[in-house]
């Protein structure tokens, strides 16, 4: 079975969560849900949610996760966010539907669709390619490069601009997505101005979080606030180049 192109659910995948999750298992889990300001805008897909049950016992070990069935399901709110359904239009039965798997499998995973959508946002970002490390210019030129790359992906700006909308709406999620995808690539950026400041190639006398800003600010005014702006090649080293010539120690 697969509800995915490209990605193929077995029977095998799902069938074993789908019964459990249909019965005890999916049960206990709604059961200890907690409800959460983030998932409130999801009220009527908690309806379709497994029906808690006060006899139920706890959580039992079974099948392990499934990888084809969390890409499946991702796959087909991509899908059918690219086929004009909108954020208020999905449901965990119709996301569950497209995926080819039970709605407990979907359930299983994600609590509500806001929680869902944050692993939709995250599966939309790559990670900074690891610094090389023997130049400070060249390592902050190949992270701003992946930052004008991804302002420039069609399918990404698209689908981010629909999921990002929906995210930021509940801060809880929104300040999730930056503890972990955004701050783990800024850190990368940190590192490298840090041994800058260590081989003197970067004054130490400002605050390096603004230094930071002072990099990735242009590419990203361009590529978010001005998405008309140009991103043209060469535009990472213009910005590097520029930056750090105002950025080296006086003397």
């Amino acid at each position: 079975m697969s509800g995915t192109p490209g990605v193929e659910v077995t029977e095998g995948d799902v069938a074993g969560e789908d019964l459990a999750g249909e019965g005890v298992a999916a049960q206990a889990e709604a059961a200890v849900r907690t409800p959460d300001a983030a998932d409130r805008p999801d009220a009527a897909d908690a309806a379709d949610a497994p029906a808690p049950d006060p006899h139920a016992e706890g959580p039992r070990r079974g099948r392990p996760r499934s990888a084809a069935a969390d890409t499946a399901i991702i796959e087909a709110v991509l899908r059918m966010i690219e086929d004009g359904v909108s954020i208020g239009e999905l449901s965990m039965e119709g996301i569950a539907r497209e995926a080819g798997v039970g709605k407990a499998t979907v359930y299983r995973r994600w609590p509500g669709k806001s929680a869902l959508m944050l692993d939709v946002m995250r599966s939309l970002d790559t990670d900074v390619p690891p610094p090389a490390g023997v130049s400070v210019r060249d390592d902050l030129v190949g992270i701003i490069e992946f930052l004008r790359i991804r302002g420039l992906a069609k399918r990404n700006s698209a689908l981010l601009r629909t999921v990002v909308t929906h995210v930021k709406a509940q801060p809880a999620l929104w300040r999730e997505y930056h503890e972990t995808v955004v701050q783990a690539r800024r850190e990368v950026l940190l590192s490298v101005l840090r041994r800058g400041r260590e081989r003197g190639e970067v004054r130490t006398d400002r605050d390096i979080d603004l230094l930071a800003d002072l990099f990735v600010g242009p590419v990203l005014s361009r590529a978010v606030l001005h998405e008309w702006a140009d991103l043209p090649e060469g535009l990472a080293e213009e910005i590097v180049d520029t930056v750090l010539d105002g950025v080296r120690p006086r003397g």
